[in-house]
């Protein structure tokens, strides 16, 4: 019979070989862990239970979707185009204005949601924040992402407020500085005023919009000189079409001038007269007007979906309202929660100004 042949004298060895059979086991035992980690979240504690979250890469264990199915809530323009939605003037500020390619702001800024969601639409704007710090930061982080945010234009260190505004997936406004007796007053810089002039109010409202960048637009707060007036109107509302702005409205009685000047110099707009942390004689909790808001949009008796969004200030019995209220309206199922952009309403002026770049139009 043939010899088998010999193994060398080191693998012979006894010693190695227990060495050998403890580093196999080793790699066996670490190759079963990644294959766990990899079909398993961490666990992580969380209050009185646990939550399953996957760590942040490239230390996680659980791997990202392809990028087509990640969620993306504002759009993503190349970084060329969306620099070339800001004109810097001479004195260095920063401007919003209309791309080369027709990108209007009011629309590039914009959250995106889901069209093909209920119809009936509901939508929150929280108004005049920027001053309380305290309760800026709980809006930011703890309200639904689908509630859009108004800022005071004076507030400190508003971009970096904006910037954590965005990455929270709101959307974000200015509140236009007129004089408002009923509101906070602005700090570092001047309200719109009506006895100003055209020019003077000019240079106002530029100094607001350098410190709004990646705003959709401006709202107006409840009636004033500036908004019923249309020869002080007029200026303003012509700055913000020709840059590319929105304009929200809250609580016009009837048809205002400002309404009548975005339709004929085609801005988009929406109003609301829902003020929702306004308490009626005898009732009117936010909870209970949060609810109405709803059974309103739910009316089946009209004929075509309702839309309808409410403002509240910044609270913090409102901000716990709105996240109590947003788990059962999740339950429904029946009414979508949208930013206010679901609400903006665009007339034939305004479409021409869209029909320049038609990807605005996509979801």
């Amino acid at each position: 019979m043939r010899d088998r042949p010999r193994l060398p004298a080191f693998l012979a060895n006894g010693v190695f070989q227990a060495y050998a059979l403890v580093l196999g086991l080793t790699l066996v035992c670490a190759a079963i862990v990644v294959a766990r980690a990899e079909r398993e979240p961490a666990a992580t504690g969380h209050g009185a239970g646990t939550v399953f979250a996957a760590p942040t890469r490239p230390h996680g264990t659980l791997k990202l979707p392809p990028a087509s199915q990640l969620k993306v809530d504002f759009r993503e323009l190349p970084a060329g185009e969306r620099e070339d939605l800001v004109e810097v003037t001479g004195d260095g500020q920063r401007l919003p204005k209309i791309s080369r390619t027709g990108w209007m702001p009011w629309i590039a800024n914009a959250r995106r949601f889901d069209p093909a969601g209920p119809a009936p639409r509901v939508g929150l704007l929280m108004l005049n924040l920027g001053a309380d710090e305290g309760l800026t930061g709980r809006a930011i982080e703890e309200l639904p992402p689908e509630v859009s945010l108004a800022f005071l234009a004076g507030t400190p260190d508003l971009a970096r407020w904006l910037k954590l505004t965005r990455e929270r997936g709101h959307e974000c406004y200015l509140m236009l500085p007129v004089e408002d007796p009923a509101g906070p007053a602005e700090r570092g810089i001047r309200p719109i005023e009506g006895g100003a002039d055209s020019a003077e109010n000019l240079r106002r409202l530029r100094g607001a919009m350098a410190r709004g960048e990646g705003c959709v637009g401006f709202v107006v707060p409840g009636r004033s000189v500036v908004s019923q007036s249309d020869l002080i109107a007029r200026p303003l509302v012509k700055e913000i079409a020709d840059r590319g702005l929105g304009l929200v409205e809250i609580s016009p009685n009837g048809v205002s001038a400002m309404y009548r000047l975005t339709v004929e110099l085609g801005v988009g707009y929406a109003r609301s007269s829902t003020v929702l942390d306004y308490k009626l004689v005898g009732e009117g909790s936010i909870d209970s007007n949060l609810e109405r808001l709803v059974d309103w949009v739910s009316d089946r008796s009209s004929d075509k979906p309702r839309h309808d969004f409410g403002v509240l200030q910044p609270d913090n019995a409102a901000i716990d309202a709105i996240v109590a209220w947003r788990k059962r309206l999740a339950r429904q199922n029946a009414v979508a929660l949208v930013p206010i952009i679901g609400h903006f309403e665009c007339r034939e002026a305004c479409m021409a100004h869209l029909n320049a770049q038609p990807a605005q139009l996509k979801p």
